[in-house]
């Protein structure tokens, strides 16, 4: 067999190439039709294929270095400033570059030069997707606003429905009254009669008190709603206080399980049977 030969099989025809980058393309225009990558969560990474994941993000043109984290931390803030993750956010300098810091009450996240992200939890699953638009030159970016800062403990208000909780106390107080005056008439109905001489043959049947015992148990079910309304904003209302203040936003302090202290140092030297409990290992975000 001649040397011809053994090089013919190495060689792909040109066919196949052509064949491969159609079928590329097309995957790539199906994957933009199925996901809105406006709105890309974590929820669509994960049910994103590694074909289809190939097929979306080219490595070749990712962004890397400084202009990654530079739009992550920007994408970042605009989230955190519409409440759309509830995080900190600190760009730190460790082994001698550049990092992105996000962490809050539940879990943290590396953002490293490279793309890469280290970390676990709540914050973790938020990040990747976020550095994995970042990543891409066609993703544009939003300016954050002027303030994006979580707020102080005390700063938090127990709920922005006060109006609407005044207006059904309104109706069920309305609803009360009239449930009350019925039954009222209607038990005094034989006084007036022979006061007034008045003659009311709805009022004096048993049709007076059951309407108004309908309108009793309207007034009292609104009445219960707005209660359970307020209670679940005091509750919601303490536990967001309680959050702020396991992420130190009320006195600056970093939680106790972030893996490295403010000057950027390791807490603890990381032992080999527990490394996936500390870090869910240092996977590509892009």
């Amino acid at each position: 067999m001649s040397d011809a030969e053994d090089g013919r099989g190495d060689d792909q025809p040109p066919d196949s190439e052509d064949s491969e980058a159609e079928s590329l393309r097309a995957l790539r225009e199906e994957v933009e039709e199925k996901y809105d990558f406006d709105n890309f969560g974590p929820e669509d990474m994960a049910k994103m294929s590694l074909d289809e994941w190939e097929a979306a993000f080219d490595p070749d043109t990712w962004i890397t270095g400084e202009e990654l984290l530079d739009r992550v931390e920007r994408e970042l803030k605009s989230r955190i400033a519409y409440r759309e993750v509830f995080a900190v956010l600190e760009r730190v300098e460790r082994d001698g570059q550049d990092q992105l810091l996000v962490y809050s009450d539940e879990g943290y996240a590396v953002v490293y030069p490279d793309g890469s992200i280290e970390g676990r939890g709540t914050v973790l699953r938020d990040v990747k997707p976020t550095v994995a638009l970042c990543s891409m030159e066609d993703y544009e970016v939003d300016d954050p606003p002027e303030d994006v800062t979580l707020p102080r403990p005390v700063d938090v208000t127990e709920g922005s429905g006060e109006f609407g909780n005044l207006m059904l106390q309104v109706v069920a107080g309305a609803q009360m009254l009239v449930g009350v005056g019925l039954l009222t008439v209607w038990l005094f109905f034989p006084a007036v009669n022979g006061l007034f001489g008045t003659s009311l043959p709805t009022v004096s049947t048993i049709f007076a008190p059951l309407v108004a015992g309908v309108f009793l148990v309207i007034g009292f079910f609104l009445f219960l709603v707005v209660a359970n309304a307020r209670l679940s904003d005091r509750f919601r209302a303490e536990e967001y206080r309680n959050r702020l203040r396991a992420v130190g936003a009320e006195e600056g302090d970093r939680p106790d399980f972030l893996p490295f202290d403010e000057s950027g140092g390791p807490r603890v030297e990381p032992r080999g049977d527990d490394a996936d409990a500390t870090a869910e290992g240092k996977s590509e975000g892009a």
